[in-house]
């Protein structure tokens, strides 16, 4: 039984190609999604970073990077973490802790500007450096080519090879990564904006007289203000030393250190044990590989887990999805077949397995061949990640057989499962019915699609009415419920979808002739064919416009709050730290607890740090509350924020500040732009000493902008160049959109061939029947077009479902759908539609050669 169970699974391969062909091309790109986002999550599961600074240094004390926030009771409670938006330090106490253990030398990296030129009476300002304390030469190996170490207040060391270049800086802050994936967007991004270690990478502002050693007087801008210091060394490297006490104190935070090095003879291991029971907790104790404590490897691994997971769960059941509709339709075309054999006396077990047999023929074969351009996807991906600078140079991708075996099992349990599922009327139904029911297609729903597609609409519904009323990331997740379960819902209800869009579409295809009441009449009676056609229309339509139409909504809403919002005629970018006038900005980011009960987590928000009352360069819409009243441990924050968070004026947010302090301020204050200038806004008091760069990140100045503060920009070259910052943000969704309506055009067009190629016998019947070779072919182009149209119909309803409760929870506006770009989207559709209609009919019609 075996043996003719495999014959006949082989002999339907070998008379119906077309049919595998299209199974195995669905299954082929499913593998290709699935493997590319498994191996991204894996590599950031995987991604660390190497030692560098810490290379020679046996044991590192430093902070946790990661922010923790205990969700839940009992059993059931979890920690949710999410990467500190700056840098996290540790209390300078404990080098007590650490001293009988061997020698512990303190560790603080901070920014320095020098002043151009170099002289106490120098003016303007050079590029940043690298400053810290000279105790650090004992693990990072730096050696004195001239000079002494210094060791008394205002001395200071500089580098002999900071080259004659412009600084490179990562920013006046640390690195963010973050990843909204998904139907409520998907954002990824990588902001050089506040923390972490800035580190310039060659500097002009050394190279100078103060580096050769002529002169003996350096001008420092350094997170506390201006300094003079009297250049008693030089040594290879570059950047600045200072003494260890005075490196603390120029920080910012005398009492609070990046790590704290351990240096003592014998076993590292034995070492770091000892320093864990003496810190008893307080603080993270790293031997090995951890010891590279980078700010930006978390973010990144939260991008690449963020799109691998998040992303790749949702482009994972996308295209299974989809492939098991096709699976589904290559078994469906095959009925008669089925009927056949079950008349001639096929079991229902023969039939079910020789679908199986059918689909280990094919995913197989299919899901090997999907790795190759899985693996190229997921590298190109990666590289332009790496290059547009969301992941450090130091992070690598990790292609592993662990993502590829699970993206072949998945295409060969789709391939398995969607057969099964197709072939069980067929195998079940009694021989003497079995060829009756293949001759026409069955016009009664099924007892269990029904229900369930009708359960997924009213909870898309539901879904709506929750994004609707939700703010923030509440509304995301509502939304991505939307799109889901209304595609769902049209999977499931695909022949009563199909023949609802037949009686609509089909009024105006009878006033085009008889080809036109012949498309209509034939979609009318084949509903379930047409299902088919439709539903992968539908999810590349709904999935592209989700998520471009989302960007492009924030984008303007972004842009109109900065134009409208900033009230100062010039921003003076990174100004030096004595600048007058004007209202001094700190750009940074916080976390904020959002949620309740068990959906309690922490969200990055953006946040401005003033040094004053804004409301003269900066008008944020405020609609509650006053922002006279931003004092010292009080805070003013965005309406979407505030939703999130379930704060109101009067209340207490908690936030965890830049280098991850918790601290609970009191909002005096909420305003509604704050997508386009900050979530959240709090005196500059409040941060000092939480920011790596220690000083502020802009000046805005109402009038001419002052001459010494530093070169300065037109509020609306400024407002030009944030929208440039945000290109990478732009790009992902743009990437993310092309995956998945890629896919499922793909898919569409693959089904639309395979149905079309299985009607060569009807079209060749009209043929005979008197119909000419052109009315047959505008019959199917009729068609065609009205699978497009009902495509881009459903899925331009899906996504306004999606899009209208979303951006009026996260701008405040309804969404914004450029003309020209939507037009083209369903230019797209019905051209694809037409394309894999009229194509594939002409070659059917074709003239046979005898």
């Amino acid at each position: 039984m075996l043996h003719r169970t495999n014959g006949l699974a082989r002999a339907a391969l070998r008379f119906r190609p077309a049919a595998f062909a299209g199974t195995f091309l669905a299954l082929l790109l499913t593998v290709a999604v699935v493997s590319a986002c498994g191996i991204l999550l894996a590599t950031g599961v995987r991604a660390s970073a190497q030692p560098a600074r810490y290379a020679a240094a046996p044991v590192v004390v430093a902070a946790d990077q990661q922010a923790r926030l205990r969700v839940g009771n009992g059993e059931g409670a979890y920690d949710f973490t999410a990467p500190i938006p700056d840098r996290a330090r540790v209390d300078a106490a404990l080098l007590e802790r650490l001293a009988p253990l061997g020698r512990a030398v303190p560790d603080v990296v901070f920014p320095v500007r020098v002043a151009a030129g170099g002289g106490a009476s120098a003016g303007g300002r050079g590029a940043e450096v690298e400053a810290s304390g000279w105790g650090s030469s004992a693990f990072t190996g730096t050696q004195l080519s001239a000079g002494r170490a210094p060791q008394a207040p205002g001395e200071v060391v500089t580098g002999t090879n900071s080259g004659s270049g412009t600084g490179t800086n990562s920013g006046t802050g640390g690195s963010e990564a973050g990843t909204k994936s998904g139907t409520g967007g998907s954002e990824a991004g990588t902001k050089s904006g506040t923390g972490g270690s800035e580190a310039g990478t060659g500097s002009g502002s050394l190279s100078g007289p103060a580096a050769a050693g002529a002169a003996d007087r350096l001008v420092l801008d350094t997170p506390v203000g201006k300094r003079e210091f009297r250049v008693v060394g030089h040594a290879e490297g570059t950047g600045v030393w200072f003494s260890d006490t005075e490196a603390r104190a120029l920080s910012g935070h005398p009492d609070a250190l990046d790590a704290v090095v351990l240096l003592a003879p014998g076993d590292p291991e034995a070492l770091a044990a000892k320093a864990r029971t003496a810190l008893d907790g307080r603080a993270r104790v790293l031997t090995g590989p951890a010891r590279a404590v980078a700010p930006d490897i978390d973010g990144a691994k939260a991008l690449l887990t963020g799109l691998g997971g998040s992303f790749g769960g949702i482009a994972t059941l996308v295209a299974v999805f989809t492939a098991a509709g096709t699976v589904a339709l290559s078994v469906g075309q095959r009925s008669r077949e089925f009927a056949l054999l079950r008349a001639l006396g096929a079991t229902p077990r023969q039939i079910r397995r020789t679908v199986a047999t059918e689909a280990l023929l094919v995913a197989p074969a299919a899901g090997v061949l999907g790795c190759v351009p899985g693996t190229v996807l997921a590298a190109w991906w990666f590289g332009q990640l790496k290059e547009k600078g969301a992941i450090p140079a130091g992070v690598d991708l990790a292609v592993s057989w662990l993502p590829l075996a699970s993206a072949v099992a998945i295409g060969l349990g789709t391939a398995l499962l969607a057969g099964w599922a197709a072939a069980r009327r067929p195998a079940r139904i009694r021989p003497s019915r079995a060829l009756a029911e293949a001759a026409v297609e069955r016009l009664r729903p099924g007892w269990i699609r029904t229900p369930l597609g009708v359960a997924a609409l009213a909870g898309g519904i539901a879904c709506a009415g929750l994004a609707a009323t939700s703010g923030g990331n509440d509304a995301a997740g509502a939304a991505l419920g939307v799109v889901m379960l209304f595609m769902l819902a049209v999977a499931l209800l695909g022949p009563l979808v199909a023949r609802a869009c037949t009686a609509v579409l089909g009024l105006p295809l009878r006033a085009a002739g008889a080809p036109g009441a012949l498309a209509a009449a034939n979609s009318r009676t084949h509903a379930r064919r047409l299902a088919s056609a439709i539903t992968p229309i539908v999810l590349a339509m709904a999935f592209s416009s989700t998520l471009v139409f989302l960007h492009t909504s924030e984008e303007r809403a972004t842009r109109q709050q900065q134009e409208a919002g900033l009230l100062a005629d010039h921003v003076v970018l990174d100004p030096a730290s004595d600048a007058a006038g004007g209202l001094r900005v700190t750009r940074t980011a916080v976390l904020a607890e959002a949620g309740s009960g068990e959906d309690r987590h922490l969200e990055t928000a953006s946040a401005l740090g003033v040094s004053g009352n804004p409301a003269a360069v900066l008008d944020l819409g405020v609609r509650e509350g006053s922002l006279d009243r931003l004092t010292p441990g009080t805070v003013a924050v965005d309406r979407t924020l505030a939703a999130s968070a379930r704060v109101s004026v009067g209340d207490r947010i908690a936030l965890r500040l830049p280098d991850g302090t918790p601290a609970r301020p009191e909002v005096v204050a909420v305003y509604t732009r704050g997508l386009g200038l900050g979530q959240v806004t709090l005196p500059a008091a409040d941060l000092a000493g939480r920011t790596t760069a220690g000083r502020p990140t802009e000046l805005l100045v109402r009038g001419p902008a002052p001459a010494d503060a530093g070169p300065a920009l037109p509020a609306a070259q400024w407002t030009a160049q944030q929208a440039t910052d945000r290109a990478l943000n732009a790009w992902a969704n743009t990437v993310m959109a092309a995956v998945l309506g890629g896919f499922a055009a793909i898919a569409a067009a693959n089904t639309l061939v395979m149905t079309v190629l299985d009607r060569r016998r009807e079209l060749r019947m009209l043929r005979l029947v008197g119909s000419t070779r052109r009315q047959v072919l505008r019959m199917v182009r009729w068609e065609g077009l009205l699978i497009g149209g009902a495509g881009t119909a459903l899925g331009s309803a899906i996504a306004l479902a999606t899009l209208i409760p979303l951006t009026r929870a996260v701008t405040g506006e309804p969404p914004h759908i450029p003309p020209a770009l939507y037009a083209s989207f369903a230019a797209a559709a019905l051209g694809l539609g037409l394309a894999a209609t009229a194509l594939p009919a002409r070659w059917a019609l074709r003239p046979e050669r005898h």
